[in-house]
């Protein structure tokens, strides 16, 4: 199986990035299913139906979410009716979460993708152990036997938990990669148990900017401590970040991953089109 996940998508930028570049990601590289973090992609918090459906009309065929799940309230009642919307699957018991934090999906050639959104711990607004409910979860659908492949979105602030949580999945998941961050991380690599693993997957946003944002908001809190407005997403073109994950189709571990890194400021990587075997 091919496919790719694609980080935390800002804003406009981030969706009209998607939309330009990911129709013809999808072919060149015989992508099979596309999982994108879409926490951010309504003005830069949070997601409604409207943005959900520009980024599924673009060619995501899953979106996760992260610690801005909520900040669009429609989200709480949009979830509840659309199965490809994921949220952290680590809310406690009490919290009644609406949605799904898992879900198994069939692509159109009959295979079966199980995603996974976990919300970190470390300097972040603590839920309950990601690393319990993951293994909970890949106990319930394990990789070879109910799935074809697993990816696990990890969205955290600090490397270590992320790294963590990739040895924790080891031999366990296809992919495992965080977001949250921003910025695409030069640690692509399958683990010694087979999964594939990068740190984060960046953002799709315009990177003349602060994590996604314009500069003089972030600025003026840095430099005077003092707020004066709302964050705002930058407006540029945006980079397209992501990862392109190819599976053992007898394991469903991973054989080979690749960054993604198309349009906008950074230096563009794309996989190999002979490598990727799309042809």
């Amino acid at each position: 199986m091919r496919f790719a996940f694609f980080g935390d998508v800002v804003g406009r930028s981030g969706r009209d990035g998607l939309a330009e570049h990911l129709p013809a990601l999808r072919r060149r590289l015989g992508l099979e299913f596309v999982i994108v973090n879409a926490e951010n992609a309504a003005a830069g918090f949070g997601i409604t139906e409207a943005t959900a459906r520009e980024l599924f009309d673009a060619g995501a065929d899953c979106l996760t979410l992260g610690n801005h799940s909520w900040d669009q309230k429609e989200a709480l009642t949009y979830i509840v009716r659309e199965p490809r919307l994921i949220r952290p699957l680590n809310y406690p018991p009490m919290a009644a979460a609406p949605g799904r934090g898992a879900q198994l999906f069939d692509t159109p050639d009959g295979k079966r993708i199980l995603v996974v959104n976990l919300l970190g711990r470390v300097f972040m607004d603590a839920l309950d152990d990601p690393f319990a409910a993951v293994d909970r979860e890949l106990e319930a659908c394990p990789l070879g036997a109910v799935a074809d492949a697993i990816v696990v979105d990890m969205h955290a602030e600090a490397t270590s938990e992320k790294m963590a949580m990739g040895h924790f999945c080891d031999g366990r998941a296809t992919l495992v990669v965080g977001t949250h961050s921003h910025v695409p991380t030069a640690d692509a690599q399958v683990l010694p148990g087979g999964t594939a693993y990068q740190t984060d997957a960046g953002a799709c946003a315009d990177y003349d900017s602060v994590i996604g944002n314009q500069k003089e908001e972030p600025l003026r809190r840095f430099t005077t401590r003092i707020s004066g407005g709302r964050y705002k997403p930058a407006e540029g073109p945006a980079t397209v970040c992501g990862v392109f994950v190819e599976t053992d189709p007898t394991s469903g571990l991973a054989r080979r991953i690749e960054p993604i890194r198309i349009g906008g400021r950074l230096k563009e990587t794309v996989p190999g089109l002979e490598a990727a075997g799309a042809f």
